[in-house]
């Protein structure tokens, strides 16, 4: 049996926004959706429960979402659960957050410490059902970016929709001298063109996938500039994570912050495997 894609609910309008995404992301790929709801009491979880469910049939009359509500914290539940999971998609705001928040502090919790891909939907109603027929992935130096790439090629792929690779790059940072490098591969990227270092990254990605169209970005700047400006004509922009080196979840850094906070279009962040 196909694993599940998991989306978090609250009752929150923006997790009935995530119901939405989840339920066409579900729809395009095949699998099962699952809806988890961490329960603070037996009648509230079934109306909520009730009202995602009902929402996610209007959306694709054939999905039959399975559904749970687990008595222990959201983030505990959704990690666990994601152990296991195609994908979690959740809102970019729950009910508990304060007002002025940019970001829930369970999404934020959770795209930090999952073990699959975690997609946060935020942005107009024109990003986040397709629209724009763009997907946009970051592309770094090294060796961090093969497992985003592959997430985004598939996106494209099961969308029938561009894929946009953004590399940004820094000159002044690359003239100095580099840090003594992890590995052989890690030094020799330094060294290469920025141009290079984007083409030699989608090539394996991109092997299956042959038919998608890419459109490779060298861009002079900073990664975050570059990335939310490509994002303003996206339906998903692509990210991908590093793990921490002797410590549990991810280091999602200031650049993946300030997108999750910022974005304009959903946010998928893909841990690196």
């Amino acid at each position: 049996m196909a694993i599940p894609l998991v989306v978090g609910i609250d009752g929150s309008e923006a997790s009935l926004e995530a119901v939405d995404w989840a339920t066409d992301e579900a729809v395009r790929h095949g699998v099962p959706l699952h809806l988890l709801h961490a329960a603070a009491g037996d009648h509230e979880a079934s109306g909520v429960i009730g009202a995602a469910s009902e929402r996610a049939r209007q959306r694709a009359p054939t999905v039959r979402p399975a559904s749970e509500a687990p008595h222990e914290d959201a983030v505990s539940a959704l990690i666990h659960k994601g152990r296991n999971a195609f994908a979690l998609v959740l809102g970019s705001r729950g009910l508990g957050d304060l007002t002025g928040m940019l970001l829930g502090t369970v999404s934020l919790a959770v795209a930090a410490r999952a073990d699959c891909p975690v997609v946060v939907v935020r942005g107009t109603a024109e990003h986040r059902d397709g629209l724009f027929g763009n997907i946009v992935v970051g592309v770094e130096e090294g060796e961090g970016s093969g497992t985003a790439l592959q997430f985004a090629f598939r996106e494209a792929h099961v969308r029938n929709c561009r894929l946009t690779a953004v590399h940004a790059w820094n000159p002044s940072s690359r003239a100095l001298t580099p840090r003594p490098a992890s590995s052989w591969y890690a030094l020799e990227t330094h060294r290469r063109p920025p141009s290079q270092v984007l083409d030699d990254a989608l090539r394996g990605p991109a092997d299956p996938y042959r038919h998608t169209r890419v459109d490779p970005r060298v861009i002079e700047g900073p990664a975050r500039r570059a990335l939310l400006d490509a994002a303003s004509a996206a339906d998903l922009l692509v990210v991908g994570a590093h793990r921490r080196q002797g410590h549990p979840g991810l280091q999602l850094g200031l650049i993946n912050h300030a997108l999750l906070h910022h974005a304009p279009c959903p946010v998928a962040v893909v841990p690196q495997i």
